[in-house]
């Protein structure tokens, strides 16, 4: 049975370096469980954003959910619906150059179209806001342990 209620998700991306090592994470709030972290040993951050909400949407039940996020590029993309673009010009961008990200964000919006509402919020990164700041040092620490192997 799918649930009315939004499930409420913090995500965030890190990459030490840029590119280098990355680390996504995700939360449920308001108390951080269930989650999930992972990561890659050669990214950007801006992948690991995205990567964040693809984890997140790929694990959670069927049903809405709210996604919360400090990256502008993962709200923005959603709230000023630059993907409609993106698909109407052949996953090109303004400048008629291939979008960045594209497949990752092919896989996003086919998880997003897979459900019966997703939302978006934004949240400043390191404002003190707990859930984010969760997902952040969870998504750190996946860089940082990364990093430490190579």
């Amino acid at each position: 049975m799918v649930r009315d209620v939004p499930v409420i998700v913090y995500t965030d991306g890190a990459c030490s370096g840029n590119p280098g090592p990355g680390g996504w994470a995700w939360a449920v709030a308001p108390g951080g469980e269930p989650r999930g972290t992972g990561g890659e040993l050669l990214t950007t951050n801006q992948q690991m954003e995205i990567q964040a909400v693809i984890e997140a949407l790929r694990a959670l039940p069927p049903g809405p959910v709210h996604v919360v996020t400090d990256s502008t590029y993962v709200a923005n993309c959603f709230r000023d619906r630059w993907y409609e673009r993106w698909e109407r010009n052949g996953w090109r961008n303004s400048k008629k150059e291939p979008v960045a990200n594209a497949e990752r964000w092919r896989e996003l919006l086919a998880l997003v179209r897979g459900r019966p509402k997703v939302t978006w919020g934004w949240v400043k990164g390191h404002s003190g806001d707990a859930m984010n700041d969760l997902v952040d040092r969870l998504a750190v620490a996946e860089a940082n342990e990364l990093r430490s192997r190579r």
